[in-house]
């Protein structure tokens, strides 16, 4: 649960006008953020917004659990923002295959001779998360909005669940193939470090481990599982053991929990403060209205 749904509902029942405009600020913070990474597009984030809290003015009040108003939020707001997204050129087909997302012999091989890091100066930052909106942003809009709410959003698959409708399998399936293809965009992109000089031993030069790739492939399938603790323990312990014997496997999983790292670090957008206080000067004014039409004499809920 987002600690802050949390606190806006902890607000909003205080009913006092300076609780109800930092729930608001709050709210706008929220949904902004989030159609920021599902629309990619300023214009369609701050239209989302403002459309969420409008309608939100004459709802807010029948909220005392945050999950309920969380459930709410994101289904408002996944449903205008993919709705007004612009279609991105580059974007793939609508379904990933994951045979496609499988790195080759060739990219294998160079994983698991590279072992050096990017160094994390800030201009490599901020190209790094350019490169990171842009790879998400050629996602299909199915598999866009599973990332986004699971690793960006930190939304549960049960909440996840709720918000899609779609099945947890699905979820899982449809997760996993998402943060093969940012990775692999990703690596498309990476800075060409200079290779380690080939070991050696006994003065003669060690051949490069070698991927077994029929069960590398067959490895793949269930890597997200696995970093999310979401595998058998029967199957983890087969991976595991796979592991153990496959550097190029051990250096393919490190690029993807690298990646689902900085998915996950990736700092939320603001939308513009003047035209945010602006919007939240007239939400106030008609939540108080509803609020007291509801305080009425007579009023039935």
């Amino acid at each position: 649960m987002r600690a802050e749904i949390e606190k806006v509902v902890q607000l909003i029942q205080r009913k006092d006008s300076r609780s109800t405009e930092e729930a608001l600020r709050l709210l706008q913070n929220t949904v902004f953020s989030f159609s920021m990474k599902v629309c990619g597009q300023r214009q369609d984030a701050e239209d989302t917004m403002q459309e969420v809290l409008l309608k939100s003015a004459t709802n807010l009040q029948k909220f005392n659990n945050p999950k309920a108003l969380l459930v709410w939020l994101y289904k408002v707001a996944k449903t205008r923002c993919l709705m007004s997204r612009r279609k991105s050129k580059f974007a793939p087909r609508e379904a990933l295959s994951l045979e496609e997302l499988m790195p080759d012999r060739r990219e294998l091989e160079t994983l698991s001779g590279n072992s050096h890091g990017t160094p994390e100066t800030s201009l490599m930052r901020r190209e790094s998360a350019k490169r990171l909106r842009e790879a998400i942003q050629k996602l299909p809009p199915d598999y866009r909005l599973v990332l986004v709410l699971h690793d960006m959003e930190e939304l549960s698959d049960s909440e996840i669940s709720e918000i899609t409708g779609l099945r947890a399998g699905t979820i899982r399936v449809r997760l996993h193939r998402a943060r093969l293809f940012v990775r692999k965009e990703l690596a498309r992109h990476a800075v060409n470090h200079p290779r380690h000089a080939p070991e050696k031993k006994n003065g003669e030069t060690v051949p490069p481990v070698q991927p077994r790739q029929r069960r590398c492939k067959e490895m793949f399938a269930d890597l997200s599982n696995y970093l999310d603790d979401e595998l058998d323990d029967s199957l983890c312990e087969e991976l595991e053991k796979h592991m153990k014997g496959c550097q190029p496997c051990v250096a393919f999983l490190n690029s993807l929990e690298k990646s689902i790292q900085q998915c996950r670090h990736e700092p939320g957008q603001l939308p513009d403060p003047n035209a945010a206080a602006k919007l939240r000067r007239d939400l106030l004014s008609r939540y108080q209205a509803v609020m007291a039409a509801a305080a009425k004499p007579g009023k039935t809920s």
